[in-house]
Formats: C-alpha cells, sequence, structure tokens
C-alpha cells in the first residue's frame, strides 16, 4: 500500500481465551539459555548468610545540663550554669537578648505603651474601670524627650511620642517599682510601693493585678538581662558550650561557628579538656532495645522481586556521567547494587541528650548471634567510615580528628518557627576600587521597634556647588551615604582586623557619620572584625523576632541573628582629590 500521511497500522495482541493465566506466566522460549546465563553472572553463587531478626541495643543517655555562653576560657575549665533543657529550647537560650531592661534612651517605645496599657486592663479586672488610672499613669508618666533625642527621632516614632506619651504609663517603669515591691529578697515582706497612695480597702485587689501582670510581663519576651555573650562580634557567629555527665565523666561540646538559625548535631565539637562542672549532675542512665531490624527503603530504590513495579520517580538508569564524574558513578553503583544491604532499628532518645553505645547484637534467621563493632574499633579499611559521628576541636595546624566514633548528640532544637521580617540588616562587602570594606545598614530598629529603611531617611537632594565660572571644582572626597559605615584594616596581634570608623562629610565637619543599629554598634562599643569573616561574596547580618513552641506547649518568644552570603562586591563611588565640573 502507498504511504499516506494520513493512515497508519497498529498492531495489537488479541486473545481468544478471556483468562490471564498464561499472559501471567511470562514464558521463555529458551529457557536453557536463560539458566545459564544466570549461572555465568553468579547469580546461582549462594552464601550461608541469614537475614537479620533480632536486634539487641544497649547504650547510655545522658541529659544535657550545663550551658557556658561565649567562647572557652584558658584554660578550658569554667562553672557552666544548670540547663533546663525540657523547659526551654537550645536556640532561645543561646541566641536571646535584651529586650525590655532598658528604661533610658527611646527604644521599643511601642512594648512600653501597650505594657503599660495592659497594666491598666488587668487593674479594671479587679476594680471598678477606670479608678487608679490616672493615678498610675500620671505617676510612671513617660519622660520628655530632649531636643537632641527628639533630632534623632524618625517621622513615625516622633508621632507616636507625641500622640501618647501623655496618655499611657510607661510599662518599663511600672515593672521596675513593682518587681522591686512585690517580689523582695527574702525574708522582706511583699507589699505594694510605699508612694503609691491607695486606700487600704483597695490594696489586695491592686495587688492581685499587679502579680497577674509581673507573671504576664516575666513570660511574654525570653531575653537576657545583659548583652548576650553567645554572640561573636568579632566573628558574627554565636559561640557556646554544652556538657553532660556520661558515667564517671563529663563530655563537653563547643559550637564556635553557629549561625544559621537552627541547631543540629554537626554545629558542635567535642572539647576532651573542657570541663563545665557537670561531674556534680546527675548520672547517665542505661537504656537496652530490643527490636527487629527494617530494610532501609529510598524513592526509586530498585525493586528486590521480579514481579515488582518500580517507582518511576526516581531513574537511576538515565543518569548521565562522564568518564571523569566517578562520584554520580559511584553513587549509581551503590544504589543498584548495595542500596538493599542497609537496615534501621529505633530507639528512643529524650530530647537534649547524649547517648553512646555500648554494644549491639544481632540475631539472624539461623539463630546465629553475632556482635557488631563500631568503626572505630575495626580495622582498615572499614575504620574511616564515618556518620553522625561528632569530631574534636581541631588543634591550631592540625585536623580535626574523631576520638569518641560512639558518642551521638540529640540537640534540645525546635523544628521551625515563625520569624518576623527583620528589624536590622546590615549588609557586609568589599569595595575593591575604594580599597575598603563597608557595613551597610539597610534597615535598623526604630524607637518603637518598627523597621526602619535607613535609605529613606538619607536626604538625596542634589549636591549643590558653587558656581565656578567655568572652573572644576577640587574635592578632598566625595560624599558616602550615611549609611554606609566603613571598615578599616588594623593590624592585630592575631591577625588583620577591619575595624568600624566614620566618615567625615566636607560639608559637616563636625557631624561625622556613623553606625546607628546594634549589628555594628555592640554593647563594648567597639568592632573589629577579623578580615577573613567577610569573603569577596560579602554577608549578610539580620536580627529577628522568632516564635515557637516547645516540647510541653509552652511558647517562646525572642530576638536572635542570622548570618547569610552576601551579594557579592558593592562600590560607594567613593573618591579622593576628585575634580568636578
Amino acid at each position: 500500500m502507498p504511504t499516506s500521511l494520513t493512515t497508519w497500522m497498529r498492531l495489537e495482541p488479541s486473545c481468544r481465551n478471556p483468562d490471564m493465566s498464561a499472559g501471567l506466566q511470562a514464558r521463555v522460549y529458551d529457557p536453557l539459555w536463560l539458566l545459564a546465563r544466570q549461572w555465568q553472572l553468579g547469580e546461582f553463587q549462594g552464601e550461608d548468610n541469614g537475614s537479620p531478626a533480632i536486634a539487641q541495643w544497649i547504650g547510655e543517655s545522658a541529659r544535657l545540663s550545663r550551658y557556658f555562653s561565649g567562647p572557652m576560657p584558658a584554660p578550658p575549665v569554667a562553672s557552666g550554669k544548670s540547663f533546663d533543657n525540657n523547659a526551654l529550647p537550645l536556640e532561645t537560650l543561646v541566641e536571646c537578648e535584651p529586650v525590655r531592661t532598658n528604661i533610658g534612651p527611646p527604644e521599643r517605645l511601642r512594648f512600653a505603651v501597650e505594657a503599660g496599657q495592659h497594666f491598666l486592663r488587668c487593674l479594671d479586672q479587679q476594680l471598678p474601670p477606670g479608678r487608679y488610672r490616672d493615678l498610675f499613669t500620671n505617676k510612671y508618666l513617660f519622660a520628655p524627650l530632649t531636643p537632641d533625642e527628639r533630632s534623632k527621632l524618625d517621622d513615625e516614632s516622633l508621632n507616636f511620642v507625641d500622640l501618647v506619651a501623655s496618655r499611657a504609663p510607661d510599662g518599663r517603669k511600672i515593672y521596675a517599682a513593682m518587681k522591686s515591691a512585690l517580689r523582695p529578697p527574702l525574708p522582706a515582706q511583699p507589699k505594694l510601693p510605699a508612694d503609691l497612695t491607695i486606700p487600704a480597702e483597695d490594696r489586695a485587689e491592686v495587688r492581685a493585678a499587679a502579680e497577674t501582670w509581673l507573671r504576664w510581663y516575666d513570660t511574654l519576651i525570653t531575653e537576657q538581662a545583659f548583652e548576650n555573650s553567645s554572640w561573636s562580634s568579632e566573628r558574627m557567629e554565636y559561640n557556646f558550650s554544652i556538657a553532660a555527665r556520661i558515667g564517671d565523666k563529663e563530655k563537653v561540646l563547643t559550637a564556635q561557628e553557629y549561625f544559621s538559625g537552627h541547631l543540629d548535631w554537626h554545629d558542635f565539637n567535642v572539647n576532651d579538656p573542657a570541663s563545665l562542672d557537670a561531674t556534680r549532675d546527675a548520672p547517665s542512665l542505661e537504656l537496652t532495645q530490643i527490636t527487629m531490624p527494617a530494610p532501609i527503603s529510598y524513592r526509586g530504590m530498585p525493586a528486590p522481586r521480579f514481579w515488582e513495579f518500580e517507582d518511576a520517580q526516581v531513574d537511576f538508569g538515565a543518569v548521565k556521567a562522564a568518564p571523569e564524574d566517578l562520584a554520580h558513578m559511584l553513587l549509581v553503583e551503590f544504589a543498584i547494587s548495595y542500596g538493599n544491604d542497609w537496615f534501621v532499628i529505633p530507639v528512643e532518645l529524650p530530647v537534649g541528650s547524649m547517648c553512646r553505645t555500648r554494644s549491639l547484637v544481632i540475631t539472624n534467621t539461623f539463630g546465629e548471634r553475632f556482635l557488631i563493632p563500631s568503626p572505630n574499633e575495626v580495622a582498615d579499611p572499614l575504620k574511616g567510615w564515618r556518620m553522625f559521628q561528632l569530631s574534636s576541636l581541631a588543634e591550631p595546624g592540625k585536623a580535626a580528628t574523631v576520638k569518641d566514633g560512639n558518642l551521638f548528640l540529640l540537640p534540645p532544637a525546635i523544628v521551625t518557627s515563625i520569624e518576623s521580617p527583620p528589624i536590622e540588616e546590615v549588609l557586609f562587602l568589599r569595595d575593591e576600587m575604594a580599597n575598603i570594606a563597608w557595613g551597610v545598614e539597610r534597615v535598623i530598629e526604630s524607637a518603637i521597634g518598627a523597621p526602619l529603611k535607613r535609605y529613606e531617611q538619607e536626604d538625596h537632594a542634589p549636591e549643590t556647588l558653587p558656581p565656578s565660572h567655568g572652573k572644576a571644582i577640587y574635592k578632598l572626597a566625595t560624599d558616602v551615604p550615611d549609611y554606609w559605615v566603613p571598615l578599616m584594616p588594623v593590624r592585630s596581634d592575631d591577625g588583620l582586623r577591619l575595624r568600624r570608623a566614620r566618615m567625615l562629610h566636607i560639608e559637616r565637619p563636625t557631624q561625622p557619620t556613623g553606625a546607628l543599629g546594634r549589628i555594628l554598634k555592640p554593647a563594648q562599643d567597639a568592632l573589629a572584625i577579623f578580615e577573613e569573616e567577610i569573603p569577596r561574596e560579602g554577608i549578610r547580618v539580620t536580627r529577628h523576632y522568632q516564635l515557637a513552641r516547645w516540647q510541653d506547649g509552652s511558647t517562646h518568644l525572642w530576638i536572635g541573628r542570622k548570618k547569610k552570603i552576601g551579594r557579592g562586591e558593592g562600590s560607594s563611588g567613593l573618591k579622593f582629590d576628585a575634580l568636578q565640573d
């Protein structure tokens, strides 16, 4: 028949017998050839190996009981604080910083107003509404701002202060007065502040309202009384240590480079010579687990049976690997040939504990028992196999080693949290044209606690130059935006540092610009970052409010910091000895 573009032929099998048994038999025309091929490929080779039937695991588990904020001293011996991971996530303890303790400068005014209004609401629940509203409002009124403080506020914060400063009490002042009066050191008798003129018949109700409000104030935000000592402004990272007692000794784990916002086991290293006095805490518990090992499976895993349909979402046969792509070929070989040789047993451990395996005994289907040693206890080449093992702190000039391969950490870390938009954001970048590094304050926290973009506060009016009468104007240096903070290289005993500096405007020589946020202005008021911490790609450091729920149902709110990769190099346009038309 002549070919046509509109017709085609298709062959379809037609079974005269409605029974499907003949088709399911998958008959082979030459079964002897198939058996010979199986013999050539070694599929008939038998091994006296039984499948794992029962696993008996014995180990010990110790709860984390000590916490030390900041880098360890030299020698690494310190008195760690008691830490209860059942009541508080470790991220909250490490990252939280002061939020409500500041009463002096205008800062977080919105929270102070809301706290004062909530105190009045608690008071209205105990007494007739509005009875002592004017008394507490006038007694704990906001301090008036000085002209210098008003000049530093943005428009939104200034309007907020003018609106509510004379209408609501300062909650921070109420907290300072009520806490010192109602929670004095023992054996003093708790009582209301003496300067409050409240009749005797109403003092019990006012005291009950103050107690309710104090509990709300103390549990609203998790914070530290002083500046967070775990945050290293020199590295833009958190540095802390935890410890637990295992047996008669203690194990100290140190996290030197935590900045991601989510803690995990790989953030820690074993600090063998360190001590945090954990030997006085409760000893570890011995655990025994008897269970059936289950084979490990993964998506796209080859089916172990001939008649089982495989998952088509992952096709290892379609992985393209060039002759030099050894990693791809090893991955395919491992997945196809050895993917079904792994088993897993469930072990229940308390959250926030360190665990050590003592023994693992496997009983196979033939009734044989085998003691499975740790990879650290066998000879090469299996000795170098590692998974979920904690490395020791590397000594200067040496590589990290694994001295305790049986140690496993289950940190008291949260799974997820609700994160607010950044209330402060600083972009660290390098300016090769000006041969300088910059800390660009893109967002800072305003006086009412809201994110404030410094770019919007910058005066973008065009520069007015004096008449030149056709001649060029000499400028000592070009202008740089106020939110670009220079980081000047300075030599120190431990390497090159980038020290925070200020830009001096030619038109305003008496008003040098500088940093306004907490990241570039730490509590010690001296910022000297290690030069290697700001790579060519730059870094981005942010501060966020974070809200998370812990395993006991409690809710925790705190402010934490994160560090991420930046946007590469930048240019400030800074030039010296410039001529302008």
